[in-house]
């Protein structure tokens, strides 16, 4: 066969790919967003997909958990833990098919454009644009992946961000000011915390430590693969106008930049997973 019939039926084929892949990752984007909440619920839990509803549900189920004095959940507290396990867990797969999805997508879009080559100047722009709005939407993805995780490693800690710490009203103002008071004085004082706070102690570790591991081994991905990407970029000369360099070039730029992001990520979690109760103490007071 002719060589211009098969870079003709190969460019078909990547066409057809992009086109799959571009619908997939179109209905996986919404999916994300709108399908956890209603496949978390059963049936006794199918209000909560309403967020003023699962935030009444967990400021409530709270006050019970903390004035049963143990360390074990109440049913109400274990019933909003579970049901915000489940939505985690299912948004984060979804995430992680979602990014998956737009990798692959954005390795066809960057063969295509290197095979435009120059002379295809046209289809180069579009494919530019495709590239970009990948690149962000896979972004997106990674930082719905990484919060998810965190939340279905840590579900409790994940659900007391939803209550209102910082402007309480009513009973719930009451719990929260004994737990700070709580927090206050273990740290102070050094007496054994109630139950409760070792619970909660315990979770928000889990929870910021779960970031500290994802955003290392994301450092540590980064990195290679901007070492790799600079290697080959710096293999070309500088005289080397074809789209190929450039495109490495950018690649290997932003690899660096997301590495250095992510570090960001893993040092602002660190204190938190290193010094829990101090974290924690912060969070009641009103900040996270």
């Amino acid at each position: 066969m002719p060589r211009h019939s098969l870079e003709a039926l190969s460019s078909r084929s990547s066409g057809r790919a992009v086109t799959l892949l571009t619908a997939v990752a179109a209905l996986l984007l919404p999916a994300a967003f709108l399908v956890p909440k209603s496949l978390a619920a059963n049936s006794s839990e199918s209000g909560y997909a309403h967020q003023h509803t699962l935030i009444d549900a967990v400021g409530k189920a709270f006050i019970g958990y903390w004035n049963s004095g143990e360390r074990e959940f109440t049913p109400e507290m274990r019933q909003v833990v579970d049901y915000w396990f489940r939505f985690h867990a299912i948004k984060a797969g979804i995430s992680l098919a979602l990014l998956i999805v737009l990798v692959v997508l954005g390795r066809r879009i960057g063969r295509m454009y290197v095979a435009a080559g120059e002379s295809g100047r046209g289809a180069r722009a579009g494919l530019a644009s495709g590239g970009v709005l990948t690149l962000a939407l896979a972004v997106l993805a990674l930082v719905l992946v990484i919060a998810n995780i965190q939340g279905a490693v840590a579900p409790f800690t994940s659900a007391l961000s939803l209550m209102p710490v910082a402007a309480p009203h009513g009973q719930l103002a009451g719990t929260l000011a004994q737990v700070r008071e709580q927090l206050r004085a273990s740290q102070e004082t050094g007496h054994r915390s109630p139950p409760a706070v070792d619970m909660m102690v315990g979770d928000f570790a889990r929870y910021h430590e779960a970031v500290v591991v994802m955003s290392a081994v994301l450092v540590l991905v980064f990195i290679g693969l901007s070492a790799v990407l600079w290697k080959r970029f710096m293999s070309t000369g500088p005289s080397d106008r074809r789209p190929g360099r450039r495109a490495r070039g950018w690649f290997a730029a932003l690899a660096t930049v997301f590495s250095l992001l992510v570090a960001v990520l893993l040092v602002a979690n660190l204190s938190n997973a290193a010094h829990p109760a101090a974290g924690l103490a912060g969070f009641f007071a009103g900040g996270f």
